[in-house]
């Protein structure tokens, strides 16, 4: 006696789930969410720094984490994707900028070094150093100039300032040590003085994802304008 086998021809818009029915376009639409929730690819990550550097190095953005988040939202990817380090897009950033911005890149950094080294002979008795993307070379367009000052008192700075008829308004601290932010505006040229008590100093700052924090007095900055003056043709 033959046994017959009988198909079921299912509606294409069902499949066949455990014990119930289910969408197909639940499903596919669950593991779409999934997929993007949860990214391990490099390429993922590659791709998230690369749009995120062009977005800091065209628009000027000079929160990394926001350029990443705004990145990952023009690529498609969920709230909750991983975030490549900040070191990732240093590097994705400073690739753009020399392909793409190279000749313009250098005369703005050269600039706010100078801009920079200016200011720092000015506040010289409050022990600047200078930080950031200036002196790390990755600056984008309308990128700020960031000094570190050490004094006993920020209200030294403020009278300082004042007595040298500097204007300047009081900015947000990025980080619970410093004491003050004063922000000084010439032109285009926008200067954050990040004041320290006197006691961090020799303290080791540490960038968001750990790295440790370049700074540089002011002569390690004229030999660095000096050592880039002789590699211009």
């Amino acid at each position: 006696m033959k046994k017959f086998q009988v198909k079921i021809a299912w509606p294409a818009a069902l499949i066949w789930h455990t014990e119930r029915i289910v969408p197909l376009a639940a499903v596919t639409h669950a593991m779409t969410n999934k997929h993007h929730e949860h990214p391990e690819s490099p390429q993922q990550r590659a791709q998230i720094a690369s749009t995120a550097a062009r977005l800091i190095a065209e628009n000027g953005i000079s929160d990394y984490t926001l350029a990443k988040r705004k990145a990952a939202r023009s690529l498609g990817f969920a709230d909750k994707v991983q975030l490549p380090g900040d070191a990732e897009i240093q590097y994705e950033l400073q690739t753009y900028q020399r392909l793409f911005q190279d000749e313009e890149h250098t005369a703005r950094i050269r600039h706010l070094r100078q801009k920079a080294g200016e200011l720092m002979l000015i506040v010289q008795r409050f022990n600047p150093y200078l930080t950031g993307s200036v002196l790390d070379g990755s600056a984008a367009r309308y990128a700020e100039i960031d000094i570190q000052l050490f004094t006993d008192s920020a209200k030294d700075v403020e009278i300082f300032l004042l007595n040298q008829r500097i204007d300047y308004k009081h900015s947000v601290p990025r980080s619970d040590r410093a004491e003050a932010v004063l922000t000084i505006q010439s032109g285009e040229i926008v200067a954050n003085l990040i004041i320290y008590p006197t006691n961090q100093e020799r303290v080791s700052f540490k960038t968001k994802d750990g790295r440790i924090r370049q700074r540089a007095r002011l002569d390690a900055l004229n030999d660095l304008l000096s050592a880039t003056r002789l590699s211009s043709p």
